[in-house]
């Protein structure tokens, strides 16, 4: 039970933990998270009167992500940190507060569970699911940094083929703000392959209104970061997850190198 005059809480004792670790003895200098991972939501809140249906789409998490990011992290040895509920309760890339942080309509699909609520409720959603993911990643970089291992900052996303009747057409998109040395290297590594249509800052741009991860985890840290965001009709099955996994392997693991050669890391 709760102290008299705690607020309630959202997660009871035998539900799933916010924050999902994998390879975290990694030492490779990438940590890689993954703020959309997964779609769970807290039983307190039922289904937040959506369809299982609109619960498998996008609005609810990152397709295909979890599999490359898991791939991913074997491949090159790297930490991956991940957040397993649901963006429709609190999405873990937006700022508190602002209107996306608890959607009231998600692309065109309305969310009734978050609509009218309290400042007490925001909050302990922010208090068990949002609050603990990023402290957690804040405690790895500063031990990572305490024992002077490099570190470069990899978030991991992915994106609808389509968006508001509008075909996107890149397979995969490099995301940044104020550090371009990591997005400007993979954009060259990735143009190279010869078979991909590549998004500078597409299909969206990083900024301190509408992301998280990378401008307090990246930014305000000194890291050497990028975003990254894959095509989910090329991830949505094992196949295509580990093509791309082994792709963006074979990609950083370059770039590691050059990064080594040229001294900054």
């Amino acid at each position: 039970m709760n102290d008299a005059g705690a607020p309630p809480l959202l997660l009871t004792r035998d539900e799933v933990p916010p924050v999902h670790e994998y390879n975290a003895g990694g030492e490779s200098p990438f940590l890689l998270t993954c703020d959309h991972y997964g779609r769970i939501i807290p039983r307190a809140l039922g289904d937040l009167g959506v369809t299982e249906a609109e619960l498998t789409r996008h609005i609810a998490w990152d397709i295909g992500i979890a599999g490359v990011g898991e791939r991913l992290s074997d491949h090159l040895g790297a930490h991956l940190v991940a957040q397993r509920y649901s963006r429709l309760v609190i999405d873990c890339n937006r700022p508190p507060g602002v209107a996306s942080s608890i959607p009231l309509i998600s692309e065109a699909t309305v969310v009734p569970g978050n609509d009218g609520l309290t400042a007490e409720a925001r909050e302990v959603r922010r208090h068990e699911i949002f609050d603990p993911y990023h402290r957690r990643i804040t405690e790895i970089i500063d031990a990572r940094l305490h024992r002077q291992q490099p570190t470069v900052l990899v978030a991991l996303h992915s994106f609808t083929p389509v968006y508001a009747g509008i075909p996107r057409p890149w397979h995969i998109g490099t995301l940044y703000h104020r550090d371009h040395m990591l997005p400007a290297l993979l954009l060259q590594h990735l143009r190279a392959e010869g078979d991909l249509i590549v998004g500078d800052n597409e299909p969206y741009a990083v900024s301190d209104q509408t992301d998280y991860t990378i401008p307090v985890h990246g930014e305000m840290r000194g890291l050497i970061n990028t975003g990254i965001e894959i095509r989910q009709d090329l991830i949505g099955d094992q196949s295509g997850q580990h093509q791309w996994a082994d792709r963006l392997a074979r990609i950083f693991k370059e770039i590691e190198e050059t990064l080594r050669l040229e001294m900054v890391i």
